[in-house]
């Protein structure tokens, strides 16, 4: 298992520990326990540490982007799982540095872990919601770049 896909299976885990917890516990404890019971030794434990605080950073703001998302599923709704998959797919998407981690991969990433962590109907979920996203993302980005390239037309 690659060490950065192996760092998100860390982190998920450990994410689900404490949202079933009612997020009660503490997280970087869990975190640091995981990381040296199933990752021992890894080469880049920045980059978890650096994933579980920009995504704890942001967490309200990517919960608000999974219930707009994914309208028909309030947030306590979706399996702790999911939910869980998609705030790591979704820090990676709209927070990370997308030199070090590019959209698609964060995608493909989040969709790997539902294949392998979540129920028969999650890998096709993830993909939906964080494609919808992807796809509003570009579309600004689109919309974007031609507002500048009007501009210095002008």
């Amino acid at each position: 298992m690659a060490t950065r896909h192996l760092i998100r299976t860390v982190i998920l885990q450990s994410l689900y520990e404490w949202d079933f917890y009612n997020q009660k516990h503490d997280l970087v404890a869990i975190l640091d326990r995981n990381l040296a019971e199933f990752a021992p030794g890894i080469d880049e434990p920045e980059f978890a540490w650096k994933i579980l605080k920009g995504m704890i950073d942001h967490i309200k703001d990517i919960d608000n982007v999974i219930v707009k998302a994914a309208p028909e599923w309030p947030l306590d709704k979706i399996a702790i799982i999911d939910r869980n998959i998609l705030r790591i797919g979704l820090y990676e998407l709209l927070y990370a540095d997308q030199n070090e981690v590019p959209k698609k991969v964060a995608i493909n990433e989040a969709i790997e872990l539902a294949k392998n962590y979540g129920g028969p109907n999650s890998a096709r979920f993830i993909n939906g919601v964080l494609g919808t996203i992807y796809k509003e993302l570009d579309d600004s980005h689109m919309q974007e770049q031609s507002i500048k390239k009007e501009s210095a037309e002008k």
